[in-house]
């Protein structure tokens, strides 16, 4: 057959360890043979980026600004064992978070179902869409341990450095302890509600967002506040589509999300997302089934796995031993991105292969050839589950593909 072409590149960013070794998998065995694929390269592999002192991350970022569309794979966030292992010049940020930052995005998950694969939620019939808001909070805070006697106070200046306000945080006088000061910005909270009700509404998927308002009533107060504004603008489209839209509180929106059949939009500020995307993941079977993709308020999208590197698998290849590693989040990271590409530059036969790519990764899961990390999961009648290694399971799909 002809290639596929591509008419405007993909920004591609490749990752570490055994991510990093599926990713040229994946493009040799289900991509290469069928695409004339077009990317713009960037190596954010931890070397790498500590040899660029991590301009590549900054470059990659602002190439997705320039394309539009990226693919990542799975990255290492370095910590003092990485530091030692990999010889680092610094204990280098989260690529995602520097990403994130400058996209200013929204990051949607959703888990990719397959049949025979049961949720550990017998009632989850339907995806959870998870969006997490992908700026400031923790992330972008900062912090100092205050030293047994110290006070802490939140201080606001005016433009010309005039003291506006003065709070007092804590007294210290009874040891020491630790403090910390977060934000965020109207602008990008607007940003994250818009966001999250034009998906729902192309998804035509209800949305719950939550917070901790009575808790925190100034700070997550204005998020609540802001999304009732902004809803207000979609309303009336929510009603025409025979969707609905809620706010409660972050501990009642995990009891309706548990007891729901899913089929919904949740909607998370950054920590919470950040932590409830792992659980919503895991409860409908694996990390290495569940999509990431970060959406920017002007239109940009970076798709990638909501999993890791798969540190352990990666030693066991350094050894020559055989892995058994899903890579089906990763696969769906590119077909995300080539159905995106397609669709911004009118090429319906690029977007019409990735959706044949994912039925065929699908279909091979559920007529009983999968990675190792699912057979536990697995149970539909007159079918027997199949462990095949890492490669074994892409020359699988390529075989239905």
């Amino acid at each position: 057959m002809a290639k596929i072409q591509m008419k405007t590149p993909i920004v591609e960013m490749d990752g570490d360890e055994m991510t990093r070794i599926l990713w040229k998998d994946i493009k040799e065995i289900l991509l290469l043979p069928y695409i004339d694929l077009k990317t713009e390269y960037y190596d954010l592999g931890l070397p790498n980026r500590d040899a660029t002192g991590d301009a590549v991350t900054v470059e990659s970022a602002l190439a997705t600004k320039k394309y539009g569309v990226a693919v990542k794979c799975a990255t290492i966030t370095p910590n003092v064992q990485r530091m030692s292992e990999y010889h680092l010049h610094e204990m280098w940020k989260s690529p995602n978070g520097t990403i994130r930052r400058i996209l200013d995005g929204t990051v949607f998950r959703a888990p990719i179902l397959a049949e025979g694969i049961r949720s550990y939620v017998p009632t989850w019939k339907k995806p959870i869409v998870l969006a997490r808001h992908a700026y400031g909070d923790v992330y972008a805070a900062v912090d100092e341990i205050a030293p047994a006697g110290s006070k802490a106070y939140l201080v606001l200046e005016d433009e010309k450095g005039k003291e506006v306000s003065r709070r007092l945080v804590h007294d210290f006088q009874d040891g020491a302890g630790v403090v910390q000061g977060m934000h965020n910005c109207e602008g990008s909270i607007r940003s994250f509600a818009h966001a999250c009700f034009r998906y729902a509404l192309e998804a035509r998927i209800p949305m719950i967002f939550a917070t901790k308002d009575t808790i925190s009533k100034v700070y997550d107060g204005e998020f609540k506040r802001i999304f009732a504004e902004v809803y207000a603008e979609y309303e009336a489209q929510f009603e025409r589509a025979g969707i609905w839209y809620l706010y409660t509180l972050i501990d009642d929106a995990v009891a309706r999300v548990v007891r729901s059949e899913g089929g919904l939009l949740w909607a998370c500020k950054n920590y919470d997302g950040d932590v409830m995307s792992d659980m919503v993941a895991t409860a409908y079977g694996s990390l290495g089934m569940m999509t990431s993709v970060l959406v920017s308020p002007d239109g940009k999208y970076e798709y990638e796995a909501a999993h890791g590197t798969v540190t352990r698998h990666y030693y066991k290849h350094l050894k020559g031993e055989e892995t058994s590693t899903n890579s089906v989040a990763t696969i769906f990271a590119w077909t995300g991105a080539l159905k995106k590409r397609g669709e911004m530059d009118g090429t319906p036969a690029l977007s019409a292969f990735a959706e044949q790519l994912e039925r065929a990764t699908i279909r091979t899961i559920k007529e009983g050839e999968m990675t190792g990390d699912l057979i536990p999961l697995f149970h539909r009648e007159g079918v027997t589950p199949k462990k095949r290694s890492s490669k074994e399971f892409l020359l699988a799909i390529q075989s239905r593909l």
